[in-house]
């Protein structure tokens, strides 16, 4: 990347110029190279800034931010990207969500409150979790009607995030805290990132064993008592 003037630096990364001279004052930036009165930035103060922006997408102040610039701060970031598992998000026309379920208004606002659906405007929606939805499909295809089938999916939500708290909480008072109680220590970040990278999976380990033994149980049960209604009709 060729040299930047302050101006083309903000441009660069979205910021106005008053914000990178804020962070100059602030000491988050490395002072420029000065070639006759004009400042010249290169990639590490890209970087940074960008840095900078994404620690304050995750909620920390530029207090905060400035006592974790360098190591720790790209530390956290690639700590954060270990546990993450985003499905790729893809984008439905009205048109090819009518076709696929029905034209029922309220049914479309009701998936756009549960997150199933996100308006994107012109008739398009953004769907978060395309597995989801096409869950709810393969469900309205076997008889089960959408109004329950999103219902369903915010019941599964619900009890998956209660899951999922408990298993992070898990994870931050046996892991987390005694790592930052003893200051973070440098020869412990790859371990701390390797138990990041397992959580996810554990915890889908889990929860698919009991889920498997739970299920069992009540499709047992279900079809015992079908067994038991035909018997009675059969009298």
């Amino acid at each position: 990347m060729a040299a930047l003037t302050i101006d083309e630096l903000a441009r660069e990364t979205g910021l106005t110029v008053r914000n990178v001279r804020s962070h100059h004052a602030r000491g988050l930036l490395p002072p420029p190279v000065v070639k006759g009165r004009t400042g010249y930035y290169g990639p590490e103060h890209v970087q940074r800034l960008r840095l900078i922006q994404e620690l304050q997408q995750e909620g920390l102040k530029l207090d905060g931010i400035k006592r974790l610039l360098g190591d720790d701060g790209e530390r956290l970031l690639a700590l954060k990207r270990a546990g993450a598992d985003t499905e790729p998000s893809e984008v439905r026309t009205a048109e090819e969500l009518r076709d696929r379920f029905g034209d029922d208004a309220r049914l479309i606002k009701k998936a756009e409150k549960l997150g199933v659906l996100i308006p994107l405007g012109n008739g398009h929606y953004e769907v978060p979790s395309p597995a989801l939805l096409a869950a709810a499909e393969e469900a309205v295809a076997r008889g089960v009607s959408l109004d329950h089938a999103l219902d369903l999916i915010s019941s599964v939500e619900r009890h998956a995030r209660a899951v999922s708290k408990e298993f992070v909480k898990l994870f931050m008072d046996d892991v987390v805290k005694p790592f930052a109680d003893a200051g973070g220590p440098p020869e412990r970040w790859e371990e701390l990132a390797e138990s990041v990278e397992h959580v996810r999976p554990l915890a889908a380990q889990a929860l698919l064993a009991v889920f498997r033994r739970t299920m069992d149980d009540e499709v047992e049960a279900t079809f015992t008592d079908l067994a038991r209604r035909l018997a009675k009709s059969k009298r």
